[in-house]
C-alpha cells in the first residue's frame, strides 16, 4: 500500500517500523551513543531507534537537536527513516544534514495502519511511503 506524503529529507530507506504517540526530543531525549529513548517516563523509554523506521507526531526541544540527529547517524545508531505528523524544523534540518529520510502530512495518520514492526518503506526524495 502506497500512501503520499510531503517529502522532507530526500533518500530511500526501508526497516520495521517504531511508533509512539509521543514527541520526541532528541537532545535530552535520545543517546546518541546508543541510539536508545532515555526521556524518562517516555513510552519508548529504553528502547532503540537504530535502524527503524521512526513514526512520531513532532519533535520538541532545542535546536540543538538536530545536531543529535547528526551524531546519531555519525555512530550508526540512528533511524533508517522518520515519519512525522507535522515535521518542524529541528527534525528536519537533522533528518537533512544526518542523510535520514524523512516524509510527513501523508494522506492517511500512519498509526492508523503501521503497527510496529511492519516493514515500511520511506520515499523521502518523492515525498511517500509503502507499507508492505
Amino acid at each position: 500500500m502506497r500512501i503520499k506524503g510531503r517529502a522532507i529529507s530526500r533518500g530511500i530507506a526501508s526497516g520495521p517500523a517504531l511508533i509512539t504517540s509521543q514527541p520526541i526530543s532528541f537532545l535530552g531525549g535520545v543517546d546518541p551513543s546508543t541510539g536508545q529513548i532515555i526521556e524518562h517516563g517516555h513510552e519508548l523509554e529504553g528502547t532503540s531507534i537504530k535502524d527503524k523506521v521512526l513514526i512520531f507526531s513532532h519533535g520538541k526541544g532545542s535546536t540543538v537537536g538536530s545536531y543529535v540527529m547528526y551524531q546519531l547517524k555519525k555512530n550508526g545508531v540512528a533511524p533508517c527513516a522518520i515519519i512525522n505528523l507535522r515535521c518542524e524544523a529541528i527534525i528536519a534540518i537533522g533528518a537533512i544534514i544526518s542523510d535520514i529520510p524523512a516524509v510527513d502530512q501523508l494522506e492517511t495518520n500512519p498509526s492508523e495502519i503501521i503497527r510496529d514492526g511492519d516493514p515500511v518503506l520511506v520515499n523521502g526524495t518523492e515525498g511517500y511511503i509503502e507499507v508492505e
